[in-house]
């Protein structure tokens, strides 16, 4: 009888729990229904009103429909986030709405890589010709935050707050330590000596090569960086590489002193000129609108029949559907075929942020571009970064775009066999046994060292593929495949000497690739329509909600290593042969 109940009891306790769970995710679900409906409203913009840029949040290529995303576990990180493209349209629309009579800027430490903060930056110059006024003030600049500051009229520092204004840094970190106090050998085949994406598991230090690039890209970066503050500022670029160099600015008054900030202002003295600005008496509340909010009225997409359509690859190339945040080649492929099918499409742009991945996939896309590109033009613009395989599916376009400072080239493939026998049977005592029925039939095993023929035979394909990509990028470019080479080897450039070496055709923005490929299609009136579709949040939930939540764990858990094991895991994770730029190249 004490089984029959210990048994009900263990039952009861579980329908019971189960029944809470339910609870939780039905109520998680109806929260986001109710968030999503919410977000889709228009917003009423009163007169004299600030435009209010709140830049902390993440700037990604496509805003992100997330009503999950002020939701603990299911929604992750992406509580904000606006897409460049709604950004830019609109600033744009601020510029001539009388209703905005200024902008507030408010930014201490943006979530954008720098080509990205170049082109919100140009966008913000270009508000400036209506002849209203941009206001910044923050507590604390991070370099980035001031890089975008730094065009405001005037730019506001908290009077116990902080510029920070010190250079660039950007430092790697290896695991070949680690890997052998564990037993694992990363046996390691390229084609290319700039190819670094390979050395955190097979060095303790960079190599002469990647120092070299590194030295060369880290450099282009900082020379971009001072040339537009110091325009914006009037400033020598000299002396701003001075006052960095020896970090000169270590007191608040030291930046006033260095005419870096106007002057040091508390929240309360903002809020007062603001009103003034806006046309608000003392007494009276400023109206004013987020940049998220107004984004959203802005649904003006152009007029006519024909169109321009702007194709999004955002993230690491794979096989398969992949994400928003993620290049999938049967998700891209398939957009960019619609895209040609369509009559009434007239050209194409290829907006590419992608630091490469798989050489398959990448190929995948390259050849939906070549068919495409005999129907219509196409124009690749590059983003932040547009390396390996970013800068594969982007060569055959008609014309590429870059900013100074995109991060573009890696011509060079590279394959990681991890090897853990070391670790299985010495460390853990699993030892493997088993039958074949050819010398080759377990090519690839992680079980036990590669032979010679093995690795003969892998470099042989790695050699093949990286002659292709050579082949690829010489005929898109219309160099010889000797050129290519010479400036390939997995070399990373800048914006500004990619357009020098001709691997890029301009510096220029987003929105003037968009014009370009207009132009080139001979349209007057036109439409811009975006591929792929965004993703429904709902079966992102239902598909992603599993590795959401252990993502979400695992970063609760491991903190600032997080992304330490994230680039172990994509190693192990990562088959066959990469088309991809180094791990993690972080500049700070």
């Amino acid at each position: 009888m004490r089984e029959f109940f210990k048994y009900l009891f263990a039952s009861m306790l579980g329908f019971f729990l189960s029944m809470v769970i339910i609870f939780i995710i039905c109520f998680l679900i109806v929260v986001g229904a109710i968030s999503s409906i919410d977000s889709d409203k228009t917003v009423v913009v009163s007169n004299n009103s600030v435009l209010f840029l709140n830049l902390d949040q993440a700037i990604t290529e496509r805003t992100p429909r997330n009503p999950f995303g002020n939701l603990p576990i299911v929604g992750g990180e992406e509580k904000d986030g606006i897409g460049l493209n709604d950004f830019l349209k609109a600033i744009q629309k601020a510029k001539t709405d009388d209703n905005i009579k200024c902008i507030y800027l408010n930014v201490s430490s943006p979530n954008a890589g720098f080509a990205t903060l170049r082109e919100v930056r140009n966008a913000l110059i270009d508000f400036k010709k209506s002849h209203k006024k941009i206001i910044a003030y923050s507590e604390v600049y991070t370099q980035g935050a001031y890089y975008l500051a730094s065009v405001a009229d005037k730019v506001y520092l908290n009077p116990e707050g902080a510029l920070e204004f010190k250079g660039f840094s950007s430092e790697l970190t290896f695991f070949k330590g680690t890997l052998e106090k564990v037993g694992v050998e990363m046996q390691v085949i390229r084609v290319g000596n700039y190819k670094s994406a390979v050395e955190p598991f097979i060095l303790d230090k960079m190599s002469d090569y990647n120092r070299k690039q590194v030295t060369a890209y880290v450099g282009g970066l900082y020379n971009t960086f001072l040339t537009d503050i110091a325009q914006s500022r009037n400033i020598q670029k000299d002396s701003l590489y001075n006052i960095a160099d020896n970090y000169k600015v270590q007191q608040p008054q030291d930046a006033v002193n260095f005419k870096m900030i106007d002057a040091l202002k508390y929240k309360d003295q903002i809020l007062e000129e603001l009103k003034g600005l806006s046309g608000r008496t003392r007494g009276e509340n400023i109206r004013s609108v987020t940049i998220n909010d107004y984004a959203k009225n802005n649904t003006d997409t152009g007029e006519g029949k024909d169109k321009v359509a702007v194709i999004y690859a955002n993230g690491e190339i794979n096989g398969g559907e992949g994400s928003d945040n993620q290049i999938g080649s049967e998700r891209i492929s398939r957009a960019i075929r619609k895209a040609r099918l369509d009559d009434d499409i007239k050209a194409v742009v290829l907006r590419v942020n992608s630091p490469g991945g798989s050489a398959l996939a990448s190929d995948v896309i390259w050849r939906e571009i070549v068919l495409t590109k005999k129907e219509k033009p196409v124009i690749a613009s590059f983003g932040d970064v547009a390396a390996s395989g970013g800068y594969y599916i982007g060569c055959a376009a008609d014309s590429i775009f870059v900013q100074p400072n995109t991060i573009t080239g890696s011509i060079g493939v590279f394959g990681i066999i991890p090897n853990f026998q070391n670790l299985m049977t010495n460390k853990l005592g699993i030892t493997f046994d088993g039958v074949k029925t050819g010398k080759y039939a377990d090519i690839m095993a992680t079980n036990r060292p590669m032979t010679a023929g093995e690795r003969f035979i892998i470099q042989n394909e790695l050699n093949r593929i990286y002659s292709g990509f050579v082949s690829r990028v010489a005929d898109g470019r219309k160099k010889s495949k000797a050129y290519i080479d010479s400036i390939g080897g997995g070399h990373v450039w800048i914006g500004t000497d990619a357009v020098q070496i001709g691997l890029a055709d301009r510096i220029g923005s987003f929105n003037d690739a968009i014009k370009a490929a207009a132009k080139k299609a001979k349209l007057k009136n036109y439409k811009v329509v975006e591929y792929p579709d965004v993703i429904d949040p709902w079966k992102s939930l239902m598909d992603e909600g599993t590795d959401r939540i252990k993502t979400y764990y695992t970063k609760q858990e491991l903190g600032d290593n997080y992304m330490l094991y994230q680039q172990m895991k994509k190693v192990i994770a990562s088959s066959g042969i990469q088309a991809r730029m180094p791990f993690e190249a972080v500049i700070k």
